[in-house]
């Protein structure tokens, strides 16, 4: 303990201003590659990683095994190489992540606010009848992110946004009701096929109501930074999902406050208060 003790004094009297940084600057890199791990996959195989080579060093070092020393010595580069191929998709979604967050500027123009203050009450009214009569429908709203790729996977359709057109195509047995609308103010093309999400928030989840739809608005949420409106076939459920992240039983009034958060800046002048102005839904409207 008092050769501890000392090591510790002797790290900290040699500790200047530039060591705090970069003792700060390995620590945020740590935190930013698991906060892109968590809910995923990944962070299982990672924790078994973490434990595989914490037992294998106290083998080594408390008890002399040469040939098993041997092994890992030369099993452990291999292992090193493979890690880029197993988190291969976490590493994607972490430099997407990061090339959105460094664009500064729109990558298309901006909406008016009258479009888009249409398109988001055509939206919200779809989504309350579509819940009521539990038809499941799976809406992709864009944004800076384009999703051009995806509205190729669909059936081009160019139309004018309105409730009675969602709520024909997301019918039962329709041609087009299986797969996702993509919307940009126009209802750009129908039957979308979307990406799966990899996370493990669904598996998480309790409700087992949570199928092809939620996970495939969790996986365009992912790599977009598009806006996912999902309604469950079985309960009826609304749901929205944003940058990996879903909130689950939604009504009409809780969906449009969260969609005018996300297009508040088009829409009307932004509140003082940007926490309320993000988070409507955790401030409940005063009755008059």
């Amino acid at each position: 303990m008092p050769e501890l003790f000392s090591d510790l004094i002797f790290i900290f009297q040699r500790l200047n201003w530039l060591g705090v940084i970069d003792i700060l600057l390995v620590t945020l890199i740590f935190y930013g590659l698991l906060y892109l791990l968590r809910d995923t996959q990944a962070m299982v195989l990672l924790r078994g990683v973490i434990v595989l080579f914490v037992l294998t060093a106290l083998l080594t070092s408390l008890v002399n095994l040469p040939a098993f020393s041997f092994l890992v010595s030369t099993a452990l580069p291999a292992l090193l190489f493979s890690i880029p191929v197993i988190f291969a998709p976490e590493i994607r979604r972490a430099l997407e992540r990061i090339g959105r967050a460094g664009t500064f500027l729109p990558s298309r123009p901006r909406t008016s606010a009258a479009e888009m203050a249409q398109t988001i009450q055509a939206i919200v009214a779809a989504a309350a009848r579509l819940s009521a009569r539990q038809h499941g429908a799976l809406i992709i709203m864009q944004r800076m992110d384009n999703l051009d790729e995806y509205v190729r996977t669909g059936v081009r359709m160019d139309s004018k946004v309105t409730p009675e057109l969602l709520l024909q195509v997301f019918y039962p047995n329709t041609p087009l009701h299986d797969g996702a609308v993509i919307i940009d103010t126009r209802l750009l093309a129908g039957a979308c096929v979307l990406p799966l999400s990899a996370s493990g928030i669904l598996t998480h989840s309790p409700d087992r109501q949570m199928g092809l739809r939620h996970r495939a608005a969790l996986g365009i949420s992912e790599v977009s930074d598009a806006i996912a409106v999902v309604v469950s076939e079985e309960s009826g459920a609304i749901s929205i999902a944003h940058s990996g992240r879903m909130i689950r039983r939604l009504d009409a009034e809780r969906l449009e406050n969260i969609l005018i958060a996300f297009y508040g800046s088009d829409l009307k002048t932004p509140s003082k208060n940007v926490f309320k102005r993000f988070f409507p839904y955790l401030f409940p409207r005063k009755e008059e």
